[in-house]
């Protein structure tokens, strides 16, 4: 490991020394952290998982049987018949934190609006099911898109801690070690040569 660039001198020493102590304890910490994102995370993933499946399995239903209910009609039909929603969905994007990382939170509301978007005389009654499943289906959709950005936000974060960490323990640190042996090296030869000197003049003086 190359070292570092610097004077061989006692104030060198004791400042990368310190260095030294900051840096072993950043690393330390970056290490907890970086642990501590990977716990969250693989959490999460299950989490993501399985309401993915969850969710992917009721739309799978819900759009089977509204593409049987929509072959008694034509399209403009349908899309007349579904201009009018029967509730308001509503939600709020907001952030907390995890772990110190910014990540979002979406918080829905739902207001009831009409019992039904389309009249019944119109229309047939296989589309009640997957309109009613549908608007179930909803706050589940946006809590899977909230888990699912979390996942994305988290493993950027594991990533650029897993750099940093990499850093300190294989570049950094190696390189301020071997800095401060080198220096260490340098003041005692300096001291010895000094001593050999003393004791020369003192053996000519005598």
């Amino acid at each position: 490991m190359a070292r570092l660039n610097v004077n061989p001198t006692r104030i060198q020493l004791k400042t990368l020394r310190s260095r030294l102590v900051v840096a072993k304890r950043g690393h330390k910490m970056l290490k907890d952290k970086c642990d501590e994102l990977i716990k969250k995370y693989t959490s999460l993933v299950k989490q993501n998982y399985s309401l993915r499946k969850e969710v992917e399995e009721k739309l799978k239903v819900i759009f089977s049987s509204f593409c049987f209910a929509k072959s008694y009609l034509s399209t403009n039909e349908v899309m007349k018949h579904f201009m009018l929603p029967t509730k308001n969905l509503s939600f709020d994007l907001t952030t907390r934190l995890l772990v110190n990382v910014s990540v979002p939170t979406i918080s829905t509301t739902i207001r009831e609006g009409v019992d039904s978007p389309y009249a019944m005389l119109d229309s047939n009654s296989l589309f009640d099911r997957p309109t009613k499943e549908l608007c179930e289906v909803m706050p589940q959709v946006l809590h899977l898109a909230e888990i699912e950005k979390t996942c994305q936000i988290l493993s950027f974060e594991i990533e650029h801690a897993k750099r940093r960490v990499n850093a300190l323990e294989f570049v950094m640190i190696p390189q301020l070690e071997e800095t401060i042996k080198y220096i260490t090296m340098k003041i005692d030869e300096q001291e010895r040569t000094s001593k050999i000197r003393l004791l020369k003049v003192k053996s000519m003086i005598e």
